[in-house]
């Protein structure tokens, strides 16, 4: 095969293993033949995350990271650079897509159990993505210096102030300063555009080679690798390239339309993609009328609103955010996938989802009785699906997973 090879290409991998990669995790790498449309995310995930890249590239080639310049060199790029309002609707709107994307990926592993042995480290290192994720579009918030991204970090950033003993130093130190100021915008953007993108790169890696390392999992959660035929090519898998890269193309497609037709005739998402407030120059001496973070974090804010005491709402919010990362060790049941998982587990997901999206939604409403006590309920859904799972999933029954792939 060495000798078929052109010279260029000899030579190279003799040097650089550039065919074993490529044939370890593309062209000999084999995925079930049965994935779904629900196992198209994590790839649109890393399309949008190469678009945050590029763009926010462009990006910082005209924006000023200074309290004084940093609103008007925003506005300089929406009206002045060329093409510059495109530019910044494709990064700010595809932090939203991020968002969406991930989210969703995150459920199908739910929901076929991509997280249970042999993925545990998969689903930990995906966690960590998210994690970063979070602190990442957090910190690219703050960054237009509008009246929602001054308030939303004084409101998020005093949160820390709620820890004993160290809250205040802390608070202080991740300010820079006695208040939000030039410094923390300063220091929000080099974490923004360098620190962040570099570890969620490394952890992208990192999450792709545990996957290839154990091989994707799929709707039915059948191991493909039990069965192969003599030349040791599983008998219900396919290579990843060309079938996959290519087959998933008309799916990318169509994710492309709905991305740019939001972009071109819907960019600021009714306000929930970019905030109202946001077109208005920081001020540090009127207060928003509602001041509340982005929609992608509205269900861990439910979940801190949800909770009287400041202290025990931090708590909250972050067992919300920290009960994700143990959830391969919770899940009892015998089998992955919730096509073959009994009644409750089924019950839950569902129960859960709705729960997910309905905190969310109220995380960007004003605080009322009835917004707090939905909260509330919500929040108990949240942390009962994780914290019963290991009782539920022991306790019903399961359907007979079958040896092969179903045929279709």
């Amino acid at each position: 095969m060495s000798t078929n090879k052109p010279a260029f290409m000899q030579w190279l991998d003799q040097r650089l293993p550039v065919t074993n990669a490529y044939e370890k995790h593309m062209s000999k790498y084999y995925a079930p033949v049965n994935l779904n449309f629900w196992y198209v995310f994590g790839l649109l995930a890393t399309l949008v995350f190469a678009n945050q890249i590029l763009t926010g590239i462009w990006l910082t080639m005209s924006f000023v990271p200074s309290a004084d310049e940093a609103f008007l060199s925003v506005e300089y790029i929406m009206r002045d650079v060329e093409m510059g309002w495109l530019i910044r609707y494709m990064h700010s709107t595809g932090a939203s897509f991020f968002f969406i994307v991930v989210y969703l990926h995150m459920f199908r592993g739910i929901m076929y159990g991509s997280y249970k042995k042999p993925r545990e480290l998969i689903w930990v290192f995906g966690m960590f993505i998210y994690l970063v994720l979070m602190a990442e579009g957090f910190m690219g918030y703050v960054l237009p210096w509008g009246q929602m991204s001054y308030w939303g970090a004084q409101v998020i950033i005093s949160l820390f102030g709620a820890i004993p003993v160290i809250g205040d130093g802390l608070t202080e130190w991740i300010r820079g300063d006695f208040l939000i100021s030039g410094i923390t915008l300063n220091r929000f953007f080099a974490l923004h555009v360098i620190a962040l993108p570099l570890v969620l790169a490394l952890l992208v890696v990192l999450h792709i080679l545990a996957l290839h390392e154990v091989g994707s999992n799929n709707p039915d959660g059948i191991d493909i690798k039990k069965h192969k035929d003599e030349q040791g090519k599983p008998l219900d898998g396919i290579p990843f390239h060309p079938y996959y890269t290519l087959g998933k193309l008309p799916m990318i497609i169509v994710f492309l339309f709905v991305f740019c037709g939001v972009i071109f005739f819907f960019p600021e998402g009714g306000g929930y993609f970019l905030e109202h407030a946001n077109f208005e120059p920081a001020n540090p001496l009127k207060t928003p009328e509602h001041i509340a973070p982005t929609w992608y974090y509205g269900a861990f804010y439910s979940i801190l609103r949800a909770v009287p005491d400041k202290l025990m709402g931090v708590i909250a919010m972050g067992a919300a955010i920290a009960i994700l990362f143990i959830l391969p060790w919770l899940d009892k049941s015998p089998v992955l996938s919730w096509r073959y998982k009994g009644w409750m587990s089924k019950t839950a997901i569902v129960v859960f989802a709705l729960a997910f999206i309905m905190l969310s939604y109220l995380g960007g409403q004003p605080v009322t009785d009835l917004n707090t006590w939905l909260a509330r309920i919500g929040s108990v859904i949240y942390f009962g699906f994780f914290l019963l799972m290991p009782i539920y999933t022991r306790m019903e029954s399961t359907k007979p997973v079958p040896e092969r792939v179903p045929a279709k």
